[in-house]
């Protein structure tokens, strides 16, 4: 099957528009229309329904989508394997999502990149969900989460635990102030929401919900805002006064685990790897 189908499949999916989809991939919107005439007649199926200008996929459409996916990224990780081989290098591939990237494993995976300088990397920040397919699909050698798959193939490894403090821009920094002023509520898992809602059972809707914590601090530092953000990434902010905790609010804790396969290529390297950001994020305390 040609690849390019799918590509133009999955940015049709993405964008919900034909001609979006078309803008993005340099293409006219007719040659977008004309793959997807071409991708449906290979399969027998409809992809798309399409209702004036809502475009939704099929049942048909839902179930490619992760095969869709799990093929380009299978082609790309043998196009990058082929490549290092002739540097005699090995690569390793980790993901985890945007908010663990930001509170923890951008600066743990510099420091890793420096300690095992023979090493070829591809890095991702993806979904919870997608991260656990691909990492069973074997097309990710590592993933940290804060919520472990309970897969019984995989491979849990604790790391530690990242301190989420309740911090705000404003002067008046209790409780019952602080949260009720442009309250951002950070994406941190299924279990910070279970605490949170515990904590703030009378919490009015938040003014934005987002699973970016860099986003949340952006918002706070351009407009004024409070929000539970990682330690890691306030500690500066706290000290020069640019942000205050929240007098009355918990300090609230996530677990974060490492997810790999028992069996998986390059064990050792993974194992050390495992080792050294346990190491680095007990030093983050």
């Amino acid at each position: 099957m040609d690849t390019e189908l799918l590509k133009t499949f999955i940015e049709v999916q993405r964008t919900r528009h034909f001609g979006k989809a078309a803008e993005n991939l340099y293409l006219t919107q007719s040659a977008v229309s004309f793959r997807i005439r071409q991708l449906e007649q290979q399969l027998g199926v409809n992809l798309f329904s399409r209702y004036r200008n809502n475009i939704q996929l099929t049942a048909a459409g839902e179930r490619l989508l992760p095969h869709a996916e799990a093929m380009l990224t299978a082609l790309q990780r043998a196009k990058q394997d082929v490549a290092v081989s002739a540097e005699q290098a090995v690569q390793l591939s980790i993901a985890a999502t945007a908010n663990i990237w930001d509170a923890f494993l951008l600066q743990g995976f510099i420091s890793i990149q420096h300690a095992l300088p023979g090493l070829s990397w591809r890095a991702e920040s993806l979904g919870r969900e997608q991260i656990a397919r691909l990492v069973l699909e074997r097309h990710l050698d590592l993933a940290v989460l804060f919520d472990a798959p309970k897969v019984d193939e995989m491979q849990i490894d604790k790391l530690g635990d990242i301190q989420l403090l309740p911090v705000t821009t404003h002067s008046e920094h209790t409780t019952a102030s602080a949260m009720q002023q442009q309250y951002i509520l950070v994406d941190w898992g299924t279990a910070f929401d279970i605490q949170h809602a515990r904590h703030f059972p009378d919490l009015a809707p938040p003014q934005l919900r987002t699973g970016s914590a860099r986003i949340a601090l952006e918002l706070m530092q351009q407009r004024g805002g409070s929000a539970y953000l990682p330690q890691t990434m306030v500690k500066p902010l706290l000290d020069d006064g640019s942000l205050h905790l929240i007098t009355g609010a918990p300090v609230m804790q996530r677990e974060l685990f490492a997810v790999s396969l028992p069996k998986a290529a390059h064990r050792t390297k993974i194992a050390d790897i495992i080792l050294q950001l346990r190491a680095l994020l007990a030093a983050t305390k």
